[in-house]
């Protein structure tokens, strides 16, 4: 099929050749991104996922997309006291459990579509040279230290033992399944050597004491005021979201810093670990048989990952000049990227890459609780392929509640919705209007519109409220992505392609328009297609499987984000088959996948059959079952009507979400009388549109 594309420069996506390695380039913007290794004891749930894997693939792409150099490493994290435990409850190896679980992310992660330059793992050589390496650094500039302390210890096993190897009776609450760092009945935070009765985790009836031992400690307190002179420099220049450490003013807020950050453990009394390298040829008095405490290594673990991936690693990860380094993650992991690795880079000595940018999210819960692997409650691991629900469907759904400023919940019915009346009514319905109409009255050839190659007219004739309207938003997305709004930038998308349903109703694409006004019609047809092939760029973070999709369907290469509407594909470009991008998902399909995924022995035939019952939580209260119920019969009589929306009515249901996101991002900046302003004005705009959506759905009856 004959392709006719513009020929010129930054049209079209730099695409690696096969075997080809990513490396930084002299004088260029180029982009690092990491997503918190997940740890190699379990398997990650959809709240993991969105959190940091997918959150960092969508930006990287993104990046890539842009043209930029762009590197995203991940692996799994594991070492460390976690890994040994459960190791030792499920019979095997900490290598064998590392392994098995290793490859349950790889699978996770391989059907979520997340694209790794490279997905390593924190067990190999390399990365105890560096964690070595890094240790030796810190003595040698006397920032470690070797202290006592007393630490339980195990006579029959002959070993001091580390806190998740002790069990016994909380001190606060009496609980008798506490662990040696933490009681999960009254979430105190505790000392193994507080327990009463304590317990060696290997086995019950061994002889547990307390006795002195000696670890290494790295002395933040030595540190602090030059990590705090690097925070600000950091927040200020990379633009932070809004996290645990540092407020939107720019004032420390972390209750470590401002209390005095206190020298840490780096080194543990376990097997499966770093061993603590000899200093000078020899070993630190008492460090012979320890390991180094994971989250000392943990975060190393991001250039040893790089180092397995390229020998020049160090072109990545020693050059702040020229790599922005973008870290992905949940809100707890906050302190250890932002003040423990940072203080450990600065201490080293080294001209370390440091954090340029820190996205984080909050939680993910599930349909009114949390995610619980030990109920079964919530979707885990590779079980979403399980739904028959595409994985395009998945990574949008997760990006568009994406927790950016506040805990958001999963709903079944809200992905449903997502799926009919956004991908399928919306952006779907544009596309495949457009696609079948060339097809089947131009033989799948773009006509010539009269356009000549290149941006289009902001002062066109016919069109120029349309390019106007695209064009900012345009800029409206490379905006919002830049600063790693990631929500907000696929909220725009859905405003483009809605607008691109509102320019084919307006324009009225159709057989008359082409029997009365060819050379309108034409040019209509031809700007459509080519708002769709921009589409195919803008789409790609967040739904690759649906860009290929589309790019088969207009037979072009992939592209780069443009700055403005141009006309690319030329007249006489031959388009491919247009085929659905979407399916519809039946709406009591929610209650199966609640039933499936809600904690209870999951049924044989549980997707081949709907239930139509309405689903209440478990220990949901009558008031709030008989709301879900009233819920529940106004979703089935919405859903009873088969009225497609008008492209008008589609149009103004994306400006009410995209104006609601920006009033979630002002309230979650830091409250002064200008944001209160701000927020107050942004509220006021939210309600304008949803009177105006309220009427047009009415008028549209």
């Amino acid at each position: 099929m004959a392709q006719k594309i513009r020929e010129a420069e930054g049209i079209l996506r730099t695409v690696l050749k096969p075997g080809e390695t990513i490396t930084p380039a002299d004088g260029e913007k180029n982009i690092l991104i990491t997503s918190a290794l997940p740890y190699c004891n379990n398997v990650p749930h959809l709240g993991n996922v969105i959190g940091s894997t997918l959150s960092a693939d969508v930006f990287a792409r993104y990046s890539r997309t842009r043209n930029l150099r762009t590197l995203y490493i991940c692996g799994t994290d594991e070492y460390g006291t976690a890994t040994e435990t459960q190791a030792l409850k499920e019979g095997l190896t900490p290598r064998q459990l590392c392994d098995k679980y290793n490859a349950t992310h790889v699978e996770t992660y391989k059907w979520f579509e997340l694209g790794f330059d490279y997905f390593g793992r924190t067990s190999t050589p390399l990365h105890t040279e560096i964690c070595q390496e890094i240790y030796l650094n810190l003595a040698k500039h006397d920032y470690l230290e070797r202290l006592e302390k007393e630490q339980t210890f195990c006579e029959n096993c002959s070993k001091f033992l580390a806190d998740r190897f002790v069990e016994g009776t909380c001190p606060h609450c009496g609980s008798d399944d506490a662990r040696g760092d933490q009681c999960d009945v009254c979430g105190r935070t505790l000392d193994a050597v507080d327990l009463i009765n304590p317990r060696c985790l290997v086995d019950k009836k061994h002889k547990v004491v307390t006795r002195t031992t000696a670890h290494m400690y790295l002395k933040l307190d030595a540190l602090q005021s030059s990590t705090e002179e690097w925070i600000k420099q950091s927040w200020k220049a990379g633009k932070w979201s809004p996290n645990a450490v540092i407020n939107g003013d720019g004032e420390l807020i972390d209750a470590r810093l401002k209390g005095g950050l206190r020298p840490t453990p780096v080194t543990r009394d376990l097997s499966w670990g770093v061993p603590v390298p000899h200093v000078d040829g020899k070993a630190h008095e008492g460090m012979e048989s320890k390991v180094l405490y994971v989250w000392f290594d943990a975060c190393i673990g991001y250039p040893s990952i790089t180092a397995n991936y390229t020998p020049e690693w160090k072109k990545w990860w020693f050059d702040q000049k020229n790599v922005n380094l973008y870290q992905f993650m949940g809100k707890d992991n906050v302190y250890f990227h932002t003040i423990y690795f940072p203080s450990v880079q600065i201490g080293d000595g080294r001209p370390w890459t440091k954090l340029h940018h820190l996205s984080t999210t909050e939680y993910l819960n599930y349909e009114g609780g949390k995610f619980s692997k030990s109920h079964n409650r919530g979707v885990f691991g590779p079980a979403a392929k399980e739904t028959g629900i595409p994985p395009s469907v998945w990574r949008y759904y997760l990006i568009s509640t994406r927790p950016e400023t506040a805990d958001s919940m999963f709903s079944w019915a809200d992905l449903i919705a997502a799926n009919n009346n956004v991908l399928l009514n919306n952006f779907g319905n544009f596309v495949n209007r457009a696609l079948k109409f060339v097809v089947s009255q131009y033989d799948s050839v773009i006509p010539d519109g009269g356009d000549a190659p290149g941006p289009l007219s902001p002062n066109d004739a016919h069109d120029a409220e349309f390019i106007a309207d695209i064009n900012n938003l345009l800029k409206d997305y490379i905006d919002a992505m830049d600063h790693v709004k990631l929500r907000l930038g696929l909220q725009t998308v859905m405003l483009i392609s809605a607008r691109g349903n509102l320019y084919l109703q307006s324009s009225g694409l159709n057989k008359a328009l082409m029997a009365e006004s060819p050379q309108r019609c034409a040019q209509v047809i031809a700007r459509a297609l080519n708002l769709i092939y921009v589409l195919t760029a803008l789409i790609h973070p967040f739904m690759p499987a649906t860009e290929t999709q589309l790019l088969a369907q207009l037979n072009a290469p992939p592209r780069a984000v443009p700055t403005v509407l141009a006309h690319d594909l030329l007249a006489g470009h031959t388009v491919g088959t247009p085929e659905h991008l979407f399916k519809r998902i039946e709406e009591k399909m929610a209650d199966v996948f609640r039933d499936k995924f809600g904690g209870n022995a999951p049924k044989e035939d549980a997707l081949a059959q709907a239930a139509d019952a309405t689903h209440v939580v478990p220990g949901m209260s009558k008031r709030k079952a008989a709301a879900a119920k009233k819920a529940a019969a106004a979703d089935k009589a919405a859903a009873a009507s088969d009225a497609p929306k008008s492209a008008e009515v589609l149009a103004w249901e994306q400006k009410v979400a995209a104006q609601g996101v920006v009033v979630r991002e002002l309230k979650g900046k830091p409250k002064t009388p200008e944001v209160e302003a701000e927020i107050a004005a942004a509220v006021e705009e939210l309600k304008k549109l949803k009177t105006e959506l309220a009427e047009l759905a009415k008028s549209s009856e």
